[in-house]
């Protein structure tokens, strides 16, 4: 019988070189058009993440254009984590469908989220996830991180890597002013993190999370 409490076993698959479809192709053409041409998205260090292999994005969340942004910078398509209910939007989800972006449900905790993020690492993709679980709406302010990425981390032995974005659409959490209003952005990438692995005990997810907000919030002015 199938252990239903183990976040890693489920039946969902992640498609293993998603770079390689057509459609992913032309939705890369698209977005980098989008970002660095219609909007003014500037990057200042570039992203260091893995050719191959799993790894954990992360980064500030400033508008419900952050995802569109950094994947125009980004080789590898990344799984996103993403709020069910930017993610039910249905203009938009048949593309958050084709990049395999996972919704999350805020209101409840969701294991569903967790179990499917878990097979994306175990399944060798680069994970992207927002870990203040929230747009902030003050230009600047870095919220609390939530412990889910270090404990995502430290069970699949996992790099993590931060980045930060700053610009106009801090604040804007509606999805559609933040894609049609024309935005400049700045994106910042920075090295792996290095923090403790040994344990999943709550004083080490809380040291670890602390270490990957405080390498996010080192980006802000690299």
């Amino acid at each position: 019988m199938q252990d239903r409490t183990d976040p890693v076993k489920t039946s969902l698959h992640f498609h293993p070189h998603p770079e390689k479809k057509l459609s992913i192709r032309l939705m890369k053409v698209a977005d980098v058009l989008f970002s660095r041409v219609y909007h003014r998205l500037t990057v200042l260090t570039p992203p260091r993440l893995p050719a191959t292999g799993p790894a954990i994005l992360v980064c500030n969340h400033t508008s419900g254009l952050d995802p569109i942004l950094i994947q125009s910078v980004c080789k590898r398509v990344i799984v996103w984590m993403m709020a069910k209910e930017y993610y039910e939007i249905r203009p938009l989800k048949p593309f958050f469908q084709l990049l395999e972006a996972i919704p999350v449900d805020r209101a409840a905790r969701d294991t569903g989220a967790m179990r499917s993020a878990l097979r994306a690492l175990q399944e060798g993709r680069i994970l992207g996830v927002f870990p203040e679980g929230r747009i902030s709406t003050v230009k600047g302010q870095l919220l609390p991180f939530q412990t889910g990425v270090a404990q995502m981390a430290i069970k699949l032995k996992v790099p993590v890597y931060p980045a930060f974005l700053d610009g106009t659409q801090y604040g804007v959490s509606d999805m559609v002013p933040a894609f049609t209003h024309r935005q400049e952005a700045v994106l910042r990438f920075g090295p792996a993190v290095e923090f403790d692995r040994s344990s999943t005990s709550r004083e080490s997810l809380e040291n670890a999370t602390a270490k990957l907000r405080a390498a996010v919030d080192a980006l802000r002015g690299s």
